[in-house]
Order: C-alpha cells, then structure tokens, then sequence
C-alpha cells in the first residue's frame, strides 16, 4: 500500500501535536498564528481520519485520552526528526518578493491590517501590494496574484471566491437628516460599476434624478461620505468600523443587499511560486475565518 494512504492531514497533525503539547488550545493557537476555530477544525479533522477522539473536552480544561496519548508518543519523536533533517538541509531562507494586484481601497481597508500575521509565519517572504484601478495581469507575471472585487467571470485566469460582500446605500448621520431624496450618488471609478445597477434592479428602484459623481478610488468614496457630501454604495467588508462607530449609517430603509458580488482571489493558470502558494492558503484561511 502506498505510504500517503495511512498519512493524516499533515495540517491536521501540526495542530494537534501543538494542542497536545500545550494541553491548550489557546496556546497552540498563538503559537501557530491561526485562529482558536481553525485550529479546533484541524483537530476535528485528525479526530475524524483516525475514527477516535483524542481529546476530553471540559469546560475550562482538555486533557488526552488513552489513545492521544500513545498517538502522540508516537508521532512526536517523527516529527522532531522531520524538523531535524528539514533544518539540516535548508539553508538560511532567502527573501522572495510577492507582488499582489488589488484595489487601493481593499489593501487600506481590509487587507494591511492583517499582513502582519502573515509576516509573522513566513518572515522570509516579502509582500508588495501594487494598488491600481485596471485589473493586475497575472497571465503575463505582471503580478503573481490578485484580488479582485467582481463576480469571478474574468477569463484566462483561475479566479477563486474569498468572501461575499454585502451591499447598502450608506451616509453620513448629517446628510441624512437633510433630504437625501436627490443626494448624489459617490461612486469609485470601475471598469464595470455594477454595484448601484444591481443594487436597484434587485429593489426596483429609480435612481434616475440622483446626480452623480465620480470619484478615483473607493477610499476617496468613503472620506467623501463621511464628510456629509452624498451617498454611497456601502461595502460592508470594507466599513464595518465606520458603521460600528456611527461615521456612516443606511441611507434608506431597505435591507442590505446579498449577492454574488465579492472579492476574489485571482491566480494565473501555471504552478504558483513556493511564495504565492502560501500566501493563498493563508488568505482563504483568514477571510474564511472573517
């Protein structure tokens, strides 16, 4: 039989030698940078693969039972020999450059915030966000990946959804205090500015007698907002401070709009570098745990 068959989720098997190790699935956590639930779902996972809990779960405590015991007995003195040999022949890592096409505004608003956990795990890896409004090309390497906020229909490329993101129309607290009726409408320049058009074919809304106003970038659309000058179509994702601290509130009464609108993770069709490949298993990671 080949040997991959008996292998567990190797993913599976670093969480569950961490939690065992720490009796803690708050320390394992840190120590690997992941989130407590992820870290539950790949021991959930081993569990799952080997047909046996290997935890007691109490309610401030965990403990091993018989058989994580002896599993664990087991496969440390392995992987200790795995980091050994891994150690021996790998040479202190070079740095390699990691350039990400996406919006300026998902870069300020939503992903820099985060890019220090991701340093934190690969520090040997260095990530150079190229903010731009036209689409990144990764087919002719001109980015190695790309983020993109659409519907996923972009061809020659391997388009994968991160996250949806939920739409409504936002404003000031001001502004809508005043008539909004004929408020203009603050939209982010876009190649294919399908938010408004949805948004209103799905209420059966007429926006006809809203004036509009262009604007470069999504982030220059929420200043604008929030200094009272009109409305704007709300990404929920990208304003969840601004409508927690009260900066931006709904402009109408219906509710927010779901659909297959959302950001996506936009890779070429050859092999991804060493590089990319771990910063898209880390980025569908995040925003699945967001």
């Amino acid at each position: 039989m080949a040997l991959h068959n008996d292998l567990p989720p190797l993913l599976a098997l670093r969480a569950f030698e961490a939690v065992a190790r720490h009796l803690s699935f708050i320390k394992a956590a840190n120590e690997l940078s992941v989130t407590q639930s992820a870290l539950s779902h790949q021991v959930h996972k081993l569990e799952h693969h080997l047909g046996k809990p290997l935890f007691i779960r109490r309610t401030r405590a965990i403990d091993l039972t018989l058989a994580g015991q002896d599993y664990y007995a087991q496969i440390r003195p392995a992987l200790d020999a795995i980091a050994a040999a891994t150690r021996n022949q790998r040479g202190a890592p070079s740095a390699s450059v990691l350039r990400i096409g996406l919006l300026a505004s998902f870069a300020t608003l939503w992903l820099a915030p985060r890019l220090a956990e991701f340093l934190r795990c690969y520090p040997h890896i260095q990530v150079e966000l190229l903010p731009a409004i036209q689409l990144a090309n990764v087919a002719t390497a001109e980015v190695d990946l790309a983020i993109r906020y659409g519907k996923g229909d972009w061809p020659e490329v391997r388009a994968t959804r991160l996250m949806a993101e939920t739409l409504s129309p936002v404003c000031s607290p001001g502004f809508k205090a005043r008539q909004i009726a004929s408020g203009a409408l603050l939209m982010a320049t876009s190649h294919r500015p399908f938010e408004w058009t949805d948004w209103s074919a799905h209420y059966q809304v007429n926006l006809d007698h809203h004036p509009r106003v262009m604007l470069h970038d999504y982030n220059i659309v929420v200043e604008a907002t929030v200094a009272g000058q009109g409305i704007a179509m709300g990404r929920h994702r990208l304003i969840e401070r601004r409508l927690q601290d009260g900066s931006l509130v709904e402009a109408f009464d219906w509710p927010p709009y779901h659909s297959d609108i959302g950001y996506w993770l936009i890779a070429p069709q050859r092999p991804l570098s060493e590089a990319a490949e771990c910063f898209s298993q880390w980025l569908k990671q995040v925003c699945a745990d967001a």
